[in-house]
């Protein structure tokens, strides 16, 4: 369906519950105000501290070292692979990040790359939503995240008992994972105690392929840009807060403890007639513990009290290109906290004087990462990088008007 269908009738609101206004960026925790970019520079570590600290922990620390192997180079056309090995000498890490490079490929001008840690998913191997990069000179760079850490889910268990003689392998996988508090995995091994969920891993994931392709010399690493669905959706926007390498950071239906809303409640009748509800952050915090930080589920009990949301987490991407992309009946993902978030994050881009650089949109449809949602991400690499316009998909609400979710405003700048 083509994106000019999105209007304000598309998605009917019958529950909005907003547990309290989004708290503001510009007062620091002492209740001073931020009024100069050096005061913003203050605040900003507040809010990270927050918006980083609380939700996801520890970020892990830059490795002692990096090395990259060619594992698998089949010419210019094809998919070259390469062992990132990093982390502690003692304990290293290992994983595979996989280079796409587009038609045409001129080494002289070299292409804008964009990183993506979902290759566990099924829609990376689409060939259709791989050939959309290639084909617009954009490189890609893909890897799987769970080979950082495991993306076990124990209610998943009793599903997967139908897998014969894989079931007792399975069962092993799950009972570690509960007897070792879900911090399994080798990044780990390599970091035991840094206190991190596996967001905070998979996003530094993220920025050793970053490393990667600095050594590499194929792609213009002044257009590099994140991306990730869902829960990668969530690994993408942190690891945009954390390395700044990131020119453009897309985070895609992040749902909870991404870029919703964990003060938003919502009902909705979707496209296909049916009502659903948003994802609550108790929710997430249950179903899977380990992706997040061990200081959240606490702070969730009272979401009215929680000292930072999504907008915060936003706000640390700025200046820099922020584009947020969600479908209208992904209600669980929560579409009109995305979009309240997002706008009073806008406030911190207007403060910087970079309010261009905060763009949202909605396709039609549910949860997924479609064909659509890389077009509007290749819109806005080639806008960076080529300097062409951006398209008309984008700020256009599939629902009605709703109060904003705060009262303040970005300060004029002494």
């Amino acid at each position: 369906m083509e994106n000019s269908g999105i209007n304000e009738d598309l998605i009917k609101i019958t529950h909005y519950e907003l547990a309290s206004e989004l708290p503001d960026p510009f007062t620091f925790n002492d209740g001073s105000k931020v009024s100069t970019s050096d005061d913003w520079e203050r605040r900003r570590k507040e809010i990270y501290e927050s918006a980083v600290g609380i939700q996801y922990g520890d970020i892990p620390p830059a490795p002692d070292f990096l090395e990259v192997e060619p594992i698998y180079l089949p010419g210019k056309t094809g998919i070259s692979s390469f062992r990132i090995i990093t982390g502690r000498r003692e304990r290293p890490i290992s994983f595979t990040m996989s280079l796409r490079l587009p038609e045409n490929y001129d080494p002289n001008e070299l292409p804008p790359v964009v990183v993506i840690g979902d290759a566990c998913f099924p829609y990376m191997f689409n060939k259709d939503y791989l050939n959309l990069f290639i084909k617009n000179g954009v490189a890609l760079a893909t890897f799987n995240r769970t080979e950082l850490a495991p993306d076990l889910a124990s209610y998943l268990e009793d599903s997967l008992k139908g897998l014969g003689t894989l079931s007792t392998l399975v069962r092993e996988s799950f009972e570690k994972v509960e007897r070792d508090g879900h911090r399994v995995g080798q990044i780990y091994d390599t970091y035991p105690e840094y206190d991190f969920g596996s967001i905070a891993a998979w996003a530094w994931g993220y920025a050793r392929c970053v490393d990667a392709l600095e050594i590499l010399k194929l792609t213009d690493m002044d257009c590099v840009a994140f991306s990730g669905h869902s829960r990668g959706g969530k690994t993408a926007i942190l690891a945009g807060v954390i390395d700044s390498r990131a020119r453009i950071v897309n985070p895609n239906a992040t749902c909870a403890g991404g870029c919703s809303c964990y003060r938003l409640y919502v009902k909705a009748i979707c496209e296909d007639g049916v009502e659903r509800e948003s994802e609550l952050g108790q929710r997430l915090v249950s179903a899977f513990p380990f992706w997040m930080g061990s200081k959240l589920p606490e702070h969730l009990k009272n979401v009215a009290e929680l000292p930072f949301d999504s907008h915060y987490l936003k706000a640390l991407v700025a200046p820099r290109i922020l584009f947020v992309s969600e479908a209208a009946s992904d209600i669980w993902a929560n579409p009109v906290g995305t979009w309240q978030t997002s706008e009073a994050a806008r406030e911190v881009y207007k403060f910087l004087g970079c309010e261009e650089n905060l763009l949202w949109y909605f396709r039609r449809g549910t949860h997924f990462h479609e064909l659509e949602d890389v077009e509007q991400l290749i819109n806005v690499v080639r806008h960076v990088k080529y300097g062409e316009p951006l398209n008309d998909k984008y700020f256009k609400k599939p629902f009605g008007d709703v109060p904003p979710a705060y009262s303040w405003r970005a300060p004029k700048v002494k």
